[in-house]
């Protein structure tokens, strides 16, 4: 049996409030009907079935003494008092008062860099997944025809846009006092520009979860040269000022974006996944994840309001999309029913090769050593002290594989 505890039934029924007392603490809370206990766990789908609800009902009466001492029924309080709490759940959604109730609960999310490349995937899936929307966007991004589209795509979301600049300390602050969660999908020339971000955050003070630019490596584990060294490294001084901070976090490690790689196996310079010959860096054996845009914004929209992810590294890490090079030109060969030449280049020549390359082919070549050379997306176990992994916390997910990813291109 759980610890003792007192409760006083106020029947305010228009408030829909319970005062529990907890006899060890020595303190009240208040808990109001719909809402949700910071650091709760993942809730899940009741349909046409409230025996979830029950025993959780049960769990939490465990213990329970009501005015005389004796033993407290809390399912049973329940269903006296709000007779409706349970006859909803036999009502489609949209007629559902507690349904709606627990849709406004949601964070409202802003993203900073929504009309980037990763981040209209996650603007989108924050939309859809019924979060009140915010995009930052400069009025330059208004004027450009280039974005045109994307912000169009935007509006027809219901997502709101926001004014504002990195460089503009009080547009940041205004945009974010109106949200719970930011995220920020900035390109790399702005990595370090986050600092503001994080100031901004500070003076805001309000909200609950920031989720930096991240969306590749786990960057406290990398075996990276130059210059994807230094690329990381400034990943990495951004995790270390939120935690100096304070300021709660989750980093999202999605590891390789199928949209960039998979088209062309990963061959520099191509426009289709090749058919006659193949270029392995290494000995092809390091096993990378290849996610797909639209799934990296889903799992990470998913993480935002989730308990379990809290100042954690979210991992993006479906085994159905980790491969090893030799493995995906395996796959590739059986789609196309076709032998392709192999060319390994061995990792000495490789790093020969960053060293000559200009950029930005330095940094796409020393990012693909780290990964197809050094194994450092596979390379090491997700600790439960630092992180968890996506596909495991939500397997409602149905995320695209790679398999089914390389159909398209046959």
């Amino acid at each position: 049996m759980g610890p003792t505890m007192t409760v006083t039934l106020n029947t305010l029924l228009n408030a829909n409030i319970v005062v529990i007392n907890y006899k060890k603490k020595k303190k009240t809370t208040t808990t109001t009907q719909g809402q949700e206990e910071s650091g709760s766990g993942s809730s899940s789908s009741g349909g046409n079935n409230n025996g979830g609800f029950n025993e959780l009902m049960a769990y939490l009466s465990e213990g329970l003494v009501v005015d005389n001492n004796e033993m407290f029924d809390l399912v049973q309080w329940w269903r006296l008092i709000f007779p409706f709490f349970f006859s909803q759940f036999q009502q489609p959604h949209h007629h559902r008062p507690f349904a709606r109730i627990m849709a406004s609960s949601k964070s409202k999310i802003l993203i900073i860099g929504g009309t980037g490349y990763i981040g209209k995937f996650i603007v989108e899936a924050s939309a859809k997944s019924g979060h009140e929307t915010f995009a930052l966007v400069r009025e330059s991004t208004l004027s450009n025809p280039d974005k045109a589209e994307i912000v169009n795509k935007f509006k027809s979301l219901g997502v709101k846009l926001v004014h504002g600049d990195l460089n503009d300390h009080g547009s940041l602050v205004n945009a974010i006092k109106q949200v719970d969660v930011v995220i920020s999908t900035v390109g790399a020339q702005q990595f370090t520009d986050q600092t503001k971000i994080i100031a901004a955050i500070k003076e805001a003070g309000n909200v609950k979860r920031f989720l930096p630019s991240e969306f590749g490596n786990d960057v406290d584990r990398s075996n990276a040269v130059e210059p994807a060294k230094s690329v990381f490294g400034a990943k990495v001084q951004i995790r270390r000022a939120i935690e100096a901070e304070g300021i709660p976090y989750t980093y999202v490690s999605s590891n390789l974006f199928a949209g960039y790689f998979l088209p062309t196996l990963a061959q520099p310079g191509a426009t289709a996944p090749p058919r006659d010959k193949v270029v392995i860096l290494g000995d092809g054996n390091a096993k990378a994840i290849f996610n797909k845009e639209e799934d990296i914004g889903t799992y990470t929209i998913r993480a935002v309001d989730d308990p379990r992810t809290l100042n954690k590294t979210l991992y993006i890490k479906p085994a159905d999309n980790t491969y090893s090079f030799n493995e995906l030109v395996s796959l590739w060969e059986k789609k196309i029913g076709k032998t392709i030449e192999k060319q390994h280049i061995p990792e000495d020549q490789v790093l020969k090769n960053i060293q000559e390359a200009p950029l930005p082919l330095n940094v796409i070549l020393s990012i693909s050593h780290a990964v197809f050379v050094k194994g450092d997306q596979t390379n090491f176990e997700i600790e439960p002290s630092f992180g968890v992994e996506a596909s495991k916390l939500y397997p409602d997910v149905k995320y695209t594989t790679v398999d089914e990813y390389l159909n398209q291109f046959v």
